[in-house]
């Protein structure tokens, strides 16, 4: 399957809020949910608003990973850029129907191909201990697992704990 990442923009809301919603159940089994609120049409709008803002800023890059025909299979983020030790922190989500075909994978390097261009010397990802489907990809593209915490907490009845990953850029080392 062609994938591409597409830098988010104001036409993607009502996509986007479709696509969250109907993958919503299903994320909420890997990650914390994001909360009643996020998926209210006018709370979803307003956070989409501020993550544009976000982007014309330089402090995050919201991308969407689509297919060849311009659906929504995931997104991936790069959050939070301390710009002065050119530091980010990675975040993907892929929906139910694409999971096990790659898409992460691939979504990952083209994202840390775009990452070079930032000029972003490392990635910081989490990931929690159950989910080892996140562990494969974030391994498969160069990351180094660098610690697990110590805390656990509770999430769906389970107990885990976050472990932490970190990539660097080799030609800005």
């Amino acid at each position: 399957m062609d994938i591409l990442i597409d830098k988010l923009n104001n036409t993607d809301e009502k996509d986007l809020y479709k696509f969250e919603l109907e993958n919503r159940t299903f994320f909420e089994e890997m990650v914390p949910t994001r909360g009643e609120d996020y998926y209210k049409p006018e709370v979803f709008r307003i956070r989409h608003e501020t993550l544009l803002e976000e982007q014309a800023k330089g402090i995050s890059y919201f991308y969407l990973i689509k297919d060849e025909n311009g659906s929504i299979l995931g997104r991936i983020n790069l959050v939070d850029i301390d710009k002065s030790h050119k530091i980010g922190n990675l975040g993907y989500r892929v929906g139910k129907l694409h999971t096990g075909k790659g898409v992460a994978k691939k979504a990952l390097k083209l994202l840390l191909e775009t990452v070079i261009e930032l000029n972003i010397k490392q990635v910081r990802a989490k990931t929690t201990t159950n989910n080892i489907a996140s562990q494969r990809v974030l391994e498969k593209n160069g990351f180094k697992h660098t610690e697990t915490s110590d805390e656990e907490f509770e999430m769906n009845g389970q107990k885990l704990k976050f472990v932490n990953y970190i990539w660097t850029n080799k030609l800005l080392s």
